[in-house]
């Protein structure tokens, strides 16, 4: 009998194995009247999550930046849900969760509706190690192995206390570790326990620090920004891919001008991306990229405050152009023809980049397209312009020529040109041509002619901006 009681304890609660004391002591039950988080906002699959992992017997509870967003007034983005059980217990619940790591397991749980498919992201309570599985990289980065904790633990593990909070839905309460709630109402963005030592144990600390801070308007509290420059050397050891990946965050998060301040305020901005060092330069050859970029990540926050989608692969065509338009320049200098200076250009663009953080080849492929697709916007005569609006990518490779007209890179003709080709029926555009017909640099192909397709009509290109694609 004692023995299967003993079996039920621990498969409900694998923190038993662990005798380890909760170093932070009991949590600050916050009540709705104080939190005021409204139930709207809320996941209700998120809340599926929590309720049928409570109704089997274990601890559920939403976690992290969907609870300081909650708390905020802010409609998260993502729920991520943290618990007691296993990841195998988790994975028996849900008919649609697999299990995704391999150091630390986490279950992604799938759900289906109408729209796209959403993801909630269970992981089981981790815990502390103070005195083992500790080691140091060459670099000095901390390294450790992760084994599961109590909720005292777990919430002692994250990073800021405003991202160390736990809301039940069932009971409308929000349990606090570590003063967030405190942290919120001062605007202050705070590392849980030594800030040297969790940028150690997690370099990309540092820049979730900046991004945060940017988003919520918050300032970052003394003791955890002086440290920053000092360990940004740290970020040398982060793998490439996990090191874009936040600065893809950043740059998406809606609030990307501001984050790109906080990088230079902060001394991380260096060797990051090369464009990041030149916008923010504040030499007389840089106003032109600046104003470039400023209007690229000004678009890129509206349509993402708004609820628009974004191509990263637009966003980083418009972050390296600057670069691209330099190489592209001084090939053309060299006596190369404009194309091949054009390809050459965009192959020492992105090897430049490379040595820093490495693109995902899908972006790599549509900055490419885009790049590619901008000295065809100068022929507007013959049959370019029937076969360019019929590309894929036309649309991202118009918004982005629009882009140049905006800045003064090209002339603003150029763009209206291309906007009320789009617009106007067939005969329209034939006038269109024949008005671009006598400008420089415009001339029909000198092949054969062939009869042409029947063009496509204003209707069938499509309205909105392909940079959401």
């Amino acid at each position: 009998m004692i023995t299967k009681f003993i079996k039920r304890i621990l498969r409900r609660d694998p923190m038993a194995k662990h005798t380890q004391a909760n170093h932070t002591g009991a949590p600050k039950r916050i009540p709705k009247k104080t939190h005021r988080i409204d139930p709207h906002l809320l996941s209700k699959n998120a809340v599926k999550v929590t309720d049928t992992l409570q109704q089997a017997g274990y601890e559920a509870f939403i976690v992290g930046g969907a609870v300081r967003d909650l708390v905020l007034g802010i409609g998260p983005k993502d729920f991520d849900v943290a618990t007691n059980a296993t990841p195998d217990q988790v994975q028996k619940l849900f008919r649609k969760a697999r299990l995704i790591g391999r150091r630390f397991q986490i279950v992604h749980v799938t759900f289906f509706g109408k729209g796209h498919p959403e993801i909630i992201e269970v992981s089981t309570f981790r815990a502390l190690l103070d005195n083992a599985g500790d080691h140091l990289a060459e670099s000095g980065r901390i390294l450790r192995d992760n084994v599961w904790g109590s909720q005292g633990e777990d919430a002692a593990r994250r990073d800021f206390s405003i991202n160390a909070m736990y809301y039940d839905p069932s009971s409308e309460t929000v349990l606090d570790y570590h003063g967030g709630m405190v942290d919120i109402q001062k605007k202050t963005l705070r590392m849980i326990g030594d800030p040297v030592k969790r940028y150690r144990e997690d370099p990309i600390r540092m820049l979730r620090a900046i991004r945060f801070a940017a988003k919520t308007g918050f300032s970052l509290e003394a003791a955890t920004r002086s440290p920053i420059t000092k360990l940004s050397s740290l970020l040398k050891d982060v793998p490439s891919a996990r090191l874009f990946d936040e600065i893809l965050k950043l740059l998406m998060s809606g609030y990307s001008w501001a984050a790109i301040q906080g990088l230079r305020d902060a001394g991380l901005h260096h060797g990051l991306l090369p464009l990041l060092d030149h916008i923010l330069d504040s030499s007389e050859d840089s106003k032109e990229a600046n104003q470039f970029v400023k209007l690229a990540l000004a678009n890129t926050d509206q349509r993402i405050q708004s609820g628009k989608s974004v191509s990263a692969g637009f966003l980083f065509a418009t972050l390296l152009w600057p670069d691209l338009l330099k190489n592209w320049n001084a090939n053309l200098a060299k006596g190369m023809a404009n194309i091949p200076a054009l390809q050459d250009a965009m192959d020492d663009t992105i090897a430049t980049q490379s040595s820093a953080i490495t693109i995902h080849r899908r972006f790599e492929s549509d900055m490419c397209e885009i790049w590619s697709m901008q000295p065809r916007f100068e022929k507007r005569v013959g049959r370019y312009p029937y076969r360019l609006i019929e590309s894929p990518r036309f649309r991202a490779g118009y918004d982005f020529l629009l882009l140049r007209c905006a800045t003064g890179e090209k002339d603003t003709a150029l763009g209206q040109w291309w906007t009320d080709f789009i617009a106007a029926d067939p005969n329209g555009q034939e006038a269109l041509m024949a008005s671009a017909k006598n400008e420089v640099g415009n001339s029909a192909s000198p092949l054969k002619k062939r009869r042409r397709r029947k063009p496509k009509s204003a209707s069938t290109v499509s309205p909105t901006e392909n940079t959401t694609s």
